[in-house]
């Protein structure tokens, strides 16, 4: 079996040496075992733990919650590989349609050409959306299109920056529940609820107004029950749907009453 000195396994990651030794330090990855030279050699267990590691801090978990999840009795490596792939193909998927519609728009602003309205939007996933609206009347009946026009007629009013802006803030908010999540915060505790105070708020941007208690309580519904929510929620970390909706649901009924 091959083994690696510290100076190595910086070489092939790249994480820094002083890195190296800082994970080892707070327990995150240490060497296999410290040859009669005194150094330490990294085996390929240790080479895995450490992609495990870069693969969470891309997703935003700091390194004592890293430690927590590798440490984990429960923790399947192969379903966190194959749940980073899941969430790393979409997301490649999506950036390549993100830098077509920047590249439209810089010819657009620079006068080489026009960029439809319909175009700047594209790698925002409209037809989803559309999969997603018509989930919403199938479940709550017609009385809930008004509402999706009125959140639809606002978004085609933003700017691309707002748009793009507005997404950036609802990730951010979704890596600070998964963090919660993962500390064991009840989902009804006051640190969740300032999480889901600001959801709630950002909801109401998009719609135009706040949501009632109803309505909230039914955009939570919609992420527990509808399959592409929960399959997007799951990918990021098991068990953050359920979490999601039921810190949702206990902010509604104690602020939105």
């Amino acid at each position: 079996m091959s083994v690696y000195t510290v100076s190595e396994v910086a070489r092939i990651s790249g994480v820094s040496v002083r890195a190296l030794h800082h994970y080892g330090g707070i327990g995150l990855v240490k060497p296999d075992h410290v040859g009669e030279n005194g150094y330490g050699y990294y085996g390929r267990g240790e080479l895995l733990r450490l992609q495990q590691i870069m693969f969470h801090r891309e997703l935003g978990f700091p390194l004592d919650q890293i430690r927590r999840v590798l440490d984990d009795p429960g923790f399947d490596r192969l379903a966190a590989l194959r749940a980073h792939r899941v969430r790393l193909m979409a997301e490649a998927r999506r950036y390549r349609d993100l830098v077509k519609t920047l590249d439209a728009t810089l010819a657009e602003l620079e006068g080489e050409t026009d960029v439809r309205e319909q175009a700047m939007f594209k790698g925002f996933d409209p037809e989803k959306q559309k999969e997603h609206e018509a989930w919403l009347v199938e479940r709550y009946g017609e009385g809930v299109r008004p509402r999706i026009d009125q959140a639809n007629d606002r978004i085609k009013k933003m700017k691309p920056g707002e748009f793009a802006a507005g997404a950036a803030e609802f990730k951010a908010m979704e890596s600070e529940m998964v963090a919660a999540m993962i500390k064991g915060l009840p989902a009804d505790s006051e640190a969740v609820r300032t999480i889901v105070r600001r959801l709630h708020v950002w909801v109401g941007k998009s719609w135009g107004q706040l949501p009632s208690q109803e309505w909230f309580c039914s955009l939570a519904a919609m992420y527990q029950e509808n399959p592409d929510f929960r399959a997007r929620y799951e990918g990021r970390a098991k068990g953050l749907t359920d979490y999601m909706t039921a810190a949702m649901i206990a902010f509604a009924k104690a602020e939105l009453a």
